[in-house]
């Protein structure tokens, strides 16, 4: 398959593709040779086999026909015809909603039904935090619940810092920080008050600056876990840069989007480059990135190499979505445990190594995910308490 063809496919289901690129994938499409690529594309990469086979397509069309309705409303230059392969892709990712709603031919058992140990269900992820104010004091933050400080307020979803400095207030001569800390199974949206986006996802902790003193650089520190930033540009704040420390990494930027991905439990650092340019320095070495580029520095060996990369792929988190290409069960699982809060066991450990080509929503319960790996990755699993056995 093509691979401008191949990335389409993929920023089409992870709602990132241009008109342009939309425009690309319906010709492609519309001939009849390349829609059984199509489908053979999804059903190898997406392990979408147990779909394909339960879905009613009849419903799944009306559902096609509604967005569409929809879209048009959005944009009367978007030709419909698009949707004619969001059929497949979409019963791919609502895989949970096919199943609640029983849209499966009653005519054809499912043989795939996972073995549950325990009652409990394990559930995904959701916004929550705990925000370590200046003076030691820590509040927690979750969905739902509102919080209104003298600096910030939080709608439960995310917390935004005051951009300005009242006129009452004189200007602070020493910074104070505070940290947003988001525990396993979790995620959180932080807007700094120079209007700088951060988006951290589960087990990460972020030091910044309740306010940046004007003229200085903006420094914070994401002291481990992962995180996608969209700074505010240098020239909104009088030429002053924005650096971000991690452990050991130096990033120094103007005004860009990029990922940063340094846990605690793994020797690599990746930094990966969506948007604009970044500096990095390590270890007295230092690079510069490009857009669709990422570094990856070794801590044990202290190496550092970029490579070109699949952004999509690295930030389809902050989408709502996993997007495993080809990578091994041992590596995919850390992804999982952190999000669904659960350890993982292999009892056989000749499964770390299986490697595992799929689109997985994060909205989705851990079994729901797991049936979809099971058709040809895993043979079985049991979950007791909050432990994931993997056989």
């Amino acid at each position: 398959m093509n691979p401008n063809i191949e990335k389409s496919i993929i920023k089409f289901l992870t709602k990132e593709a241009n008109l342009e690129e939309l425009q690309q994938l319906e010709l492609w499409i519309n001939n009849p040779e390349n829609e059984a690529s199509f489908l053979e594309y999804v059903k190898t990469n997406t392990l979408a086999n147990r779909v394909l086979k339960t879905y009613d397509k009849e419903q799944a069309k009306r559902l096609i026909a509604q967005r569409i309705k929809e879209e048009k409303k959005k944009s009367k230059s978007y030709n419909i015809l698009k949707y004619a392969a969001a059929i497949i892709a979409f019963g791919m990712l609502t895989t949970g909603y096919l199943y609640k709603n029983k849209w499966h031919d009653q005519d054809q058992p499912i043989n795939s039904t996972p073995t549950i140990v325990s009652p409990n269900i394990i559930l995904p992820g959701t916004d929550k935090a705990t925000l370590t104010l200046e003076d030691g004091s820590i509040i927690a933050l979750e969905k739902g619940k509102t919080l209104q400080t003298q600096n910030a307020n939080s709608n439960g979803e995310k917390i935004v810092y005051a951009s300005k400095i009242k006129e009452s207030e004189t200007k602070p001569k020493e910074i104070a920080y505070n940290y947003l800390n988001i525990p396993r199974g979790g995620q959180y949206h932080v807007v700094l008050s120079d209007s700088t986006q951060v988006w951290l996802n589960s087990e990460s902790l972020l030091k910044f600056p309740v306010a940046f003193i004007e003229g200085e650089t903006r420094k914070v520190e994401l002291v481990y876990g992962e995180a996608y930033f969209d700074v505010s540009h240098s020239s909104k704040h009088n030429g002053s840069k924005f650096h971000v420390i991690n452990q050991g990494q130096h990033i120094e930027v103007l005004g860009t989007e990029f990922n940063i991905k340094a846990y605690k439990d793994e020797t690599h650092i990746y930094t990966t480059l969506v948007e604009g340019k970044v500096t990095i320095s390590y270890n007295e070495i230092k690079q510069t990135l490009t857009p669709n580029q990422q570094s990856n520095i070794d801590i044990n060996n202290l190496s550092f190499n970029i490579y070109p990369i699949d952004v999509n792929t690295e930030i389809s988190w902050r989408k709502g979505l996993f997007i495993f290409k080809g990578k091994p069960l041992k590596s995919i699982m850390k992804v999982l445990s952190r999000w669904y809060d659960v350890d993982v066991i292999f009892m056989n450990k000749d499964l770390e190594l299986l490697k595992f080509k799929g689109v997985l929503g994060k909205d989705q319960d851990i079994e729901e995910v797991l049936a979809i790996m099971k058709t040809n990755t895993i043979n079985d699993y049991e979950i007791k308490g909050k432990t994931l056995i993997l056989k």
